[in-house]
């Protein structure tokens, strides 16, 4: 039964990737000397992810996690070595991302519908919560004192208490939600049907906001007091100003499609997408400064003076210093 469960897994990510290779490759951005090859970076560190599919990321204090969606299982990678340092055997195909907090690793998975908690002294699953992710392209967050996934695609946010293990509280949000990230004390929802970011405030769980922003936003992340937003639609970001609750800038980025991911770190903005991997986003000009075209990307992370690129295609994840482009 296992068996037949993986070789559908396995199936069902070439099925998946086969089908984004048909779509013709973004545009990218037009401005003169921005754009250049991928194949110009020669990466610190190559990790080979074991014939599986790298994609969703979090970094901590001394590794980056990563999961592998057809070997169910997530990485951790040490920051000092470089190495695998264990693979934690989670649910069933991990999928709509990664976070950490209070001293573990929190994985939803798509195919047994759960959540893995991982230990991260142990490197193993220390509990099981039996409900799993809306969206297979998605996200989960932590704040202060829970954990904060979309569980339905009809529209539930749910609020997972990490001392029983269990869901504490669910909040109505707009039906076909996918991530959250937490940030100034609010939970941030991305309804890519709707084009909108919903706040939900985090110590009353009362939906707050309905923002508008770019067209099918799904992934998000938080930087120098805004939420990102990476806009699937038209390919542009929308920064939100978290204190006035409304869209301050609109980055042309020039990175339409499924998939990709976005993250704040080092100072900058970062996104991914197949074919375009690396866009590096100056929030002082609001302005795609260096965007790299080539084969390869589709999870992002910026930290520890490195970006990490998960290549999905090509099973390996890139540390690289940022200073050697």
């Amino acid at each position: 039964m296992q068996k037949t469960f993986f070789i559908a897994a396995c199936l069902a990510f070439a099925l998946a990737d086969a089908q984004s290779s048909k779509h013709p490759p973004p545009p990218g951005v037009s401005t003169p000397g921005v754009k250049r090859a991928l194949s110009t970076i020669t990466p610190v560190a190559i990790f080979d992810a074991q014939s599986g599919t790298p994609d969703w990321q979090v970094l901590t204090d001394d590794a980056l996690w990563v999961a592998n969606g057809p070997r169910d299982a997530v990485h951790r990678l040490d920051l000092k070595s470089n190495t695998i340092a264990a693979t934690i055997i989670v649910g069933k195909l991990p999928c709509s991302g990664l976070a950490a907090g209070f001293g573990s690793i929190w994985s939803p998975s798509c195919g047994d519908k759960t959540v893995s908690r991982i230990d991260m002294k142990t490197n193993s699953v220390s509990a099981t919560i039996p409900i799993g992710p809306g969206e297979s392209e998605g996200g989960i967050a932590t704040s202060g004192d829970a954990v904060w996934l979309v569980t339905d695609k009809e529209g539930k946010l749910s609020r997972i208490d990490p001392k029983t293990n269990s869901v504490a509280a669910t909040i109505p949000i707009p039906p076909g939600s996918a991530a959250v990230f937490y940030a100034d004390d609010a939970i941030w929802v991305t309804t890519p049907a709707k084009n909108m970011l919903t706040r939900v405030d985090a110590k009353t769980n009362q939906v707050t906001d309905s923002i508008p922003v770019g067209p099918g936003p799904r992934f998000e992340t938080f930087g120098v007091g805004a939420v990102w937003t990476l806009n699937q639609g038209d390919g542009t970001i929308s920064r939100v100003d978290t204190k006035t609750r409304k869209v301050v800038a609109t980055v042309e980025a020039g990175i339409p499609g499924e998939g990709g991911e976005i993250a704040f770190g080092l100072g900058h903005i970062w996104a991914t997408i197949f074919h375009i991997p690396i866009s590096e986003i100056d929030p002082a000009t609001n302005k795609v400064i260096r965007q790299w075209v080539g084969e390869g990307g589709d999870s992002i992370r910026a930290g520890h003076g490195s970006v990490w690129l998960s290549n999905l295609r090509a099973h390996t994840i890139w540390r690289i210093d940022p200073g050697k482009f």
